[in-house]
C-alpha cells in the first residue's frame, strides 16, 4: 500500500482496501471477512480456517481482529447436554459504513485543524509584518 496520502489518492484503490486503510487489517483478515460475507449461515472458527486454508489459530487471530473492528459479530450456541461453541457472521454493512464515515469525518476534522496550525506556524507574511513593525 502507498505510504503518502498523495500516493494513496493516485493509486487504484478498491473498496476492500478500506478495510486495510481504516483498520489496518491484513490480507488474511480481508479473506476471512469475505468468506463470512459469502456464507449463507454463521461459521465456526474451524469452518473459517478450512475455507481460507489456514491453521485454526491463524484464522482465530484474524477473526479476533475482525471482531475488534466491529466487522463481524460472535454468537454463543449452547449444546443441550452442556457446553457451547461460537459462530461468527458479518455485521450489517450499513453499520460498518456508518462507522467508517464517522472515522473519516473525525480524520477530516483533525487534518483541517492540523493544516490550520501549519498555516499559523509557517505563515511568512505574518512573521515578516511583525519584523517590519518592530
Amino acid at each position: 500500500m502507498p505510504d503518502s496520502l498523495s500516493e494513496q489518492l493516485q493509486s487504484d484503490m478498491q473498496c476492500e482496501g478500506l478495510l486495510e486503510c481504516f483498520h489496518g487489517l491484513k490480507p488474511l483478515d480481508r479473506e476471512c471477512f469475505r468468506v463470512l460475507v459469502e456464507s449463507d449461515e454463521p461459521m465456526t472458527i474451524d469452518a473459517v480456517a478450512e475455507a481460507v486454508d489456514r491453521e485454526r489459530s491463524t484464522a482465530y487471530r484474524s477473526v479476533q481482529r475482525l471482531l475488534q473492528t466491529g466487522f463481524i459479530t460472535k454468537e454463543q450456541i449452547n449444546y443441550d447436554q452442556g457446553g457451547y461453541y461460537h459462530v461468527y457472521s458479518p455485521t450489517d454493512p450499513e453499520k460498518i459504513t456508518d462507522e467508517m464515515q464517522r472515522m473519516l469525518n473525525d480524520w477530516y476534522a483533525k487534518m483541517g485543524q492540523l493544516i490550520q496550525e501549519f498555516e499559523e506556524k509557517y505563515d511568512r507574511s505574518e512573521t515578516e509584518s511583525a519584523t517590519v513593525s518592530s
